[in-house]
């Protein structure tokens, strides 16, 4: 049986993937950038009908993971997965431009928003497909924790509804001891807590919140400043207040620049494309999630990446579920990466870190303010050291929070920004999505700021440092002045194996759904819903295809969507399962 295409299976272009490429490339003042067309697709290498911000969120994991902490697949209110492929473009620009330099013929890029969406959530689908299990919420406070209400913020006796932060065991116990919160309830939450940046979810005992809105405000902050925690305010505002600028390139004194060093031309493999940057050399000393992932990014880009990480390894590596003897989520992010051991308190250590400069590019660390100056590991000490270096800091706030700001991690920078005002609709309160969000933006802008420092110094021979931020990055993803609103099927509605996302007329022009569902469904969303109940996801798509209407199956499983024969030129799974490299280079 042959259909129609319906006009709403037309697919405008990524606006905001191309204005965010527009944006970056802009800043990075190459007039080379304009030579190389980069083409943005939705879908790209994945074989799948995607045409929109939310067919790409819920086919490629990213209604899973957000929605995890509600127990549903629920889309992110922005166009989170346009942003990261705006983001990828640039790089894909920049990085031909470095590749021309040295002879590579880069005539074009391409990359796609649904390869930017894999991309995000490749920590998650690492995790998906090795080894253990990801419900790390002990039992007493999985049976305690109410299971509608999803993830909710702190709100105080006063009505200030704040983020936590607590980096380690002693800090987290000493902010709830302040505030009499009962012991058990401490150790059954720290676990959860501690995890939620790698499983996006956070079941916390009731007595937490308890604790929490029985204190007003002030005294919430007097407990977490003698304990060592931070906490912060969750904006309102979507828009929060002026953004800062993306990054900032600071060339550095004549005195200590020269010739940027020369790159040796490197063969390519047999079969591979043109990797633009071989011959680059990067040197990174980050821990967690941001600083990683840059060095990933420009590792996938061609570089050699050497990874400076504490006697006995990163503790990172420990971190289940594993893919082998080391965690998948640490592989996801540093695979492919040579090792150096090196203790930085010491003087040996920081020789370490010196010879190994002396040999690079680039060297990229996301310490906290001020640690560079103490090891004498500034941009100022390293390109005395190696004329013509990159010196990129990954940070959390950069300068925007003072001298002495908050710890700068994901869902802090998310509550202070505004982001997680605007990812949530209006009739839910402000909160973080427990997705990193920020740690991905954020790694992927670092790894911008990098090229664009590259292209700087082939432009003037001088040495460059290059600052970006978790805060700069989350203010890269478009915002609405005010929070959005939801009808009642933008959440995707639950079918009898999974959930199903309905395309931009059925959710805009609900009563079409009767040609499907039947008139009385159309009128009643309950009604609807309990019809939907009825069939696979699979099936309704078929139906509604007939109708011409467009549905889509949820991924629900990042399991199945790494087995699924329509991502496979996309995603490889071996030990466990990791998006490709998201860019084409022509």
């Amino acid at each position: 049986m042959t259909t129609s295409t319906p006009r709403a299976q037309v697919a405008p272009a990524p606006t905001v993937a191309h204005r965010v490429a527009d944006r970056l490339l802009a800043l990075v003042g190459d007039p080379g950038t304009a030579t190389v067309p980069c083409r943005i697709d939705w879908a790209g290498p994945v074989d799948l009908p995607l045409r929109s911000e939310q067919a790409v969120q819920a086919a490629c994991g990213i209604m899973q993971v957000h929605g995890r902490a509600a127990g549903r697949p629920t889309p992110l209110a922005v166009d989170y997965a346009g942003t990261v492929a705006g983001i990828l473009a640039a790089q894909g620009v920049c990085a031909a431009l470095l590749g021309r330099a040295t002879g590579r013929d880069v005539a074009r890029v391409r990359t796609s928003v649904g390869q930017a969406a894999l991309f995000s959530v490749g920590q998650y689908l690492a995790a998906a497909t090795a080894e253990g299990d990801e419900d790390d919420a002990p039992p007493a406070a999985r049976r305690e924790a109410p299971t509608d209400v999803g993830h909710r913020p702190f709100v105080s006796a006063d009505g200030v509804s704040f983020e936590l932060e607590a980096l380690d065991a002693e800090r987290w116990l000493g902010f709830w001891q302040r505030l009499g919160a009962p012991g058990a309830a401490l150790s059954q939450g720290w676990r959860p807590f501690q995890q939620r940046f790698a499983t996006a979810t956070c079941l916390l005992p009731q007595a937490l919140y308890r604790a929490v809105g029985a204190a007003p405000y002030a005294a919430i902050r007097t407990a977490a400043a003698q304990a060592g925690a931070d906490v912060l305010p969750i904006g309102e505002d979507p828009g929060a207040g002026r953004p800062p600028p993306a990054w900032r390139l600071t060339p550095l004194d004549k005195a200590t620049t020269g010739t940027p060093p020369a790159r040796e031309a490197v063969p390519k493999p047999p079969g591979s494309g043109p990797a633009p940057l071989a011959g680059l050399r990067v040197v990174e000393s980050t821990r967690r999630v941001q600083g990683p992932l840059a060095g990933h990014v420009l590792r996938l880009l061609g570089a050699q990446v050497v990874r400076v990480e504490p006697p006995g390894g990163d503790p990172m590596r420990g971190m289940p579920p594993m893919a082998g003897p080391t965690s998948a989520r640490f592989r996801a992010l540093n695979d492919g990466k040579q090792v150096v051991e090196a203790d930085l308190t010491t003087g040996q250590g920081r020789r370490t870190v010196r010879e190994l400069v002396a040999g690079a590019d680039v060297f990229l660390h996301n310490w906290a303010p001020g640690k560079a100056a103490r090891l004498g590991l500034d941009a100022a000490d390293l390109s005395a050291v190696r004329p013509g270096l990159v010196h990129a800091w990954a940070s959390g706030w950069g300068e925007a929070l003072g001298q002495a700001p908050p710890v700068g991690t994901d869902f802090l920078v998310q509550a202070h920004s505004g982001l997680a005002a605007a990812v949530r609709p209006a009739h839910l309160p402000p909160a973080p999505s427990l997705m990193t969000l920020t740690d991905v933006l954020g790694g992927l802008l670092s790894a911008q700021a990098v090229l664009a420092g590259l292209l700087a110094r082939e432009r003037t021979g001088r040495a460059q440092r290059a600052d970006s931020s978790l805060l700069s990055a989350a203010a890269l993803v478009p915002r609405p002045r005010q929070r959005v609103r939801w009808g009642p099927w933008e959440t995707p509605p639950a079918t009898a194996d999974g959930h199903l996302w309905l395309g931009e007329t059925a959710r805009a022009h609900p009563e079409q759904l009767g040609r499907v569902l039947g008139a009385d469904a159309a009128r009643c969303p309950d009604t609807a819903a309990a019809r939907l109940r009825t069939g696979t996801s699979s099936a309704w798509a078929a139906r509604f295809a007939e109708a011409g209407l467009t549905a889509l199956p949820v991924g629900t499983d990042l399991a199945r969507l790494a087995a699924d024969p329509r991502f496979s030129a996309a995603v490889r799974h071996d030990a466990y399962a990791r998006p490709l490299a998201p860019w084409e280079f022509l």
